[in-house]
């Protein structure tokens, strides 16, 4: 739920997407190198998994980037509904980055979303086409991290990966910034109303829910925990119309896609949960 409202954010705070990337992941950075629990995790944290929390956390990065570059590009129902297809993507990685054999009951759960995606492109106007494909490629990159998160969860503490990563993150995006389109300052200082909404995002929900995401990873399976995040489109589109007016830039085949879109991610666990007890 926690995660439903980033995009909301998103939309509220002016920066461009890189800009705003880049501050959300320096700002939990920072306020989490001021944990000594984090400090004393790290000091006794092998080198080899450094690299690969940092690896993770280039992935995490270039979602949020592709993710808000959606929001921008189209809007955030768009955006979220996008993330609804993450779980066909993680059907499709995770057995490669797990090693595991491939499940193809988790694929055709997952492509129960499908018709309502269909749906929701043939609803919302071309000029904001590129934000769907933009979107597209952000629900690949969940489903990566992910599954890469799931691997290796169980290695270190949950605060110390979620520094670890967003630092990572913020150090990649800082490389990054140059080499992509952009006018004036690659990271401008935020004003008032930036910097409120700013703090909402990377303590409620960045810190937060990144750091119970990762403890759930502990118990869940990856592609049940995706199935819980998928709900995100629920909360993010019920905002969105209350507070934006939304609904007047999307036609009925939108909303007709996001309905099944919804009721395929309530059913999907109750299946997968009726699979478990057989």
């Amino acid at each position: 739920m926690l995660w439903g409202f980033t995009a909301i954010l998103g939309k509220l705070i002016t920066l461009p997407a890189i800009a705003l990337v880049w501050w959300r992941m320096l700002v939990v950075t920072l306020a989490l190198l001021l944990v000594p629990r984090v400090w004393r995790n790290l000091r006794v944290l092998p080198g080899r998994l450094v690299a690969i929390y940092s690896g993770i956390g280039a992935v995490v990065a270039l979602h949020w980037l592709t993710f808000y570059g959606a929001i921008k590009l189209a809007n955030a129902s768009v955006a979220v509904t996008c993330v609804a297809l993450s779980p066909v993507f993680l059907a499709l990685v995770e057995p490669w980055i797990a090693r595991r054999a491939f499940d193809l009951r988790e694929l055709l759960l997952g492509m129960a979303v499908v018709p309502g995606v269909a749906l929701v492109v043939g609803g919302m106007p071309g000029h904001m086409h590129k934000g769907l494909f933009v979107g597209v490629l952000s629900a690949v990159l969940v489903a990566i991290f992910a599954a890469l998160n799931k691997r290796f969860v169980n290695e270190a503490d949950a605060l110390t990966v979620t520094g670890i990563e967003l630092g990572a993150g913020t150090v990649l995006l800082t490389l990054l910034a140059p080499l992509l389109p952009h006018t004036g300052a690659l990271f401008p200082l935020p004003g008032l109303h930036d910097t409120l909404w700013l703090g909402v995002l990377a303590f409620g929900c960045t810190l937060l829910p990144f750091t119970l995401s990762l403890v759930a990873l502990r118990h869940l399976s990856t592609f049940t925990t995706q199935l819980a995040i998928n709900l995100e489109p629920v909360y993010a589109i019920g905002l969105a119309a209350l507070l934006f007016g939304e609904q007047r830039e999307l036609d009925l085949r939108f909303y007709v896609g996001v309905t099944i879109i919804v009721g395929a991610v309530l059913v999907q666990p109750l299946l997968a949960s009726g699979r478990a007890r057989r």
